[in-house]
């Protein structure tokens, strides 16, 4: 009798699961829409949403999500697919700084966060499309990978800000 674990279900975790569900979905549907400078602020408003509600462990799991669903969807070129695990990676390293960061100052957290996955992208970028793709093609990738990943998620950090004011 005293290895039987019991499961208790109560509101909170209801709560947590829903909100987990939600962002999940929401991380997924948003790339349909095919527009990076409207998918990215979303999908990194997701990110940021559910580390501060539900943790970084969750916010890695929501941040694992977008990028198969942008290249299933056909928002990444299929040519991209081998950025697959590095925008992956971004989206960690974005979850595990602003987590990091995001007690002492909030802003301070998007920002920096920011700038990491934005660095980590453009440099994996440079050298995965460079060695795989046409140069004319590269260029075009090494672009989507470059500048608009910074501003997607410093827009993703205030669209999240306005989200958990009006939330609370």
């Amino acid at each position: 009798m005293d290895n039987i674990k019991v499961l208790v279900i109560n509101r909170e975790k209801i709560t947590t699961l829903s909100i987990f569900l939600i962002l999940i979905g929401l991380a997924s549907i948003v790339p349909l829409l095919h527009q990076q400078m409207i998918v990215g602020p979303i999908v990194n408003a997701t990110l940021f949403i559910s580390t501060l509600l539900l943790g970084a462990e969750a916010g890695i799991v929501v941040g694992l999500i977008p990028s198969v669903i942008a290249l299933s969807a056909g928002l990444l070129p299929a040519m991209l697919a081998p950025m697959i695990p590095f925008i992956m990676i971004g989206n960690t390293i974005l979850i595990l700084t602003f987590d990091a960061l995001k007690n002492k100052n909030y802003w301070l957290g998007v920002i920096i966060s920011s700038i990491l996955k934005f660095f980590f992208l453009y440099s994996t970028s440079s050298m995965v499309v460079n060695l795989l793709l046409k140069k004319d093609i590269a260029y075009q990738v090494a672009m989507m990978m470059s500048w608009p990943q910074l501003l997607t998620a410093i827009a993703g950090g205030i669209l999240a800000f306005l989200f958990i004011r009006i939330y609370k």
